[in-house]
C-alpha cells in the first residue's frame, strides 16, 4: 500500500510536467502561426517597407545617386528579411501575451498586479526605442556620414549592408529602452536597492557611454544619442521602483494578513464543529 502511495506523487509530477510541455508547444505553435500570418499579409508590401525604411538615408544622398545591390539575390532577400523582422516586431504583443498566459498561473496575486503593467510598459518602451532610432537617430547619423566623405566619392550604400545596420540599431535601442523595466525587476527581486543604484550613478553613466560606443557607429553623435537616453531611462527605473516596489510589498502584506485571518477562521470553525 505504501509503495502505491509513494508512486502517486511521482505520477502526478510527471503528468504535470507533460501538461506544461504540451501547453508550451501549443503556445509556441500559436506564435509561429501568427508571425507567419502577419508575414504573408505584409510580403506584398515588402518593397514599400524597404523604401520606407531607407527614406532617412535616400533623402540625404547626393543628386544622381541611389542605393545599390552588390549581390544578385539582394533585391529579393533584403525586403524578404525586412518583412520577416517586421512581422516579428508587429507580433510582439501577441508573443508576450502567450508568454504571460504560460507563466501567470504560477504567480501570486500581488505579483500579477505588478507584472501586467510591466508587460504593457515593456511593449511600449520597445516600440518607443525603435521609433526614437528611426525618427531621431537615423537622420542625425546619416546626415553626419553623408557630409564628411571626400567630394570625389559617391555615397551609394548596399541595400543588405544598410538593412543589417539599421536592424542592429533597432534592436539596440529597443533593448536599451527596456532599462526601466530591468532596473525595476532588479530592485523588486531584492538583488539590489534603489539607494544602492543611486550611489553608483557615476559608474552607470560611464557604462552607458561605453555601451553606446560598442553598439553604435564610431562617432560622438550616435554614441551620445544612445548613452544619454540610457542614463535617463535608468533614472526613470529608480523612480518607478520607489512606487511599484512599495505597492507590491503592501499588497503582499495584505495577502498574508488575509491568509492568516482565513486560516484562523477555518480553525475556529473546525473547533466549533468538534464541540
Amino acid at each position: 500500500m505504501s509503495m502505491q502511495e509513494n508512486s502517486l506523487p511521482d505520477q502526478d509530477q510527471e503528468q504535470t510536467l507533460v501538461s506544461h510541455l504540451v501547453e508550451l508547444r501549443q503556445r509556441m505553435m500559436r506564435i509561429v502561426l501568427i508571425v507567419l500570418a502577419v508575414f504573408l499579409g505584409l510580403f506584398y508590401f515588402a518593397n514599400d517597407l524597404y523604401e520606407y525604411l531607407s527614406a532617412p538615408l535616400t533623402a540625404l544622398l547626393p543628386p544622381g545617386t541611389s542605393m545599390i545591390a552588390t549581390d544578385v539575390t539582394s533585391p529579393f532577400f533584403a525586403p524578404f528579411k525586412l518583412t520577416l523582422v517586421t512581422a516579428i516586431f508587429a507580433a510582439i504583443p501577441f508573443i508576450l501575451h502567450q508568454v504571460w498566459g504560460f507563466i501567470a498561473p504560477g504567480l501570486y496575486n500581488h505579483e500579477k498586479k505588478v507584472a501586467v503593467p510591466l508587460l504593457v510598459s515593456s511593449i511600449f518602451l520597445f516600440y518607443a526605442g525603435i521609433a526614437f532610432a528611426y525618427y531621431v537617430v537615423f537622420p542625425l547619423i546619416f546626415g553626419f556620414f553623408t557630409s564628411v566623405g571626400p567630394e570625389n566619392v559617391a555615397v551609394m550604400t548596399d541595400i543588405s549592408s544598410y538593412l543589417n545596420f539599421v536592424l542592429k540599431l533597432f534592436f539596440a535601442f529597443g533593448i536599451v529602452f527596456e532599462i526601466p523595466i530591468a532596473t525595476l525587476l532588479l530592485i523588486w527581486s531584492g538583488a539590489t536597492t534603489a539607494e544602492s543604484l543611486t550611489s553608483k550613478r557615476a559608474y552607470v553613466i560611464v557604462c552607458c557611454f561605453v555601451v553606446g560606443m560598442l553598439l553604435t557607429p564610431p562617432d560622438v553623435i550616435s554614441q551620445s544619442l544612445l548613452a544619454i537616453p540610457m542614463w535617463l531611462l535608468f533614472e526613470l527605473g529608480i523612480l518607478l521602483s520607489k512606487v511599484f516596489v512599495r505597492q507590491s510589498e503592501d499588497d503582499e502584506m495584505d495577502e498574508e494578513l488575509e491568509a492568516a485571518i482565513q486560516e484562523e477562521n477555518e480553525q475556529h470553525d473546525s473547533q466549533s464543529k468538534n464541540d
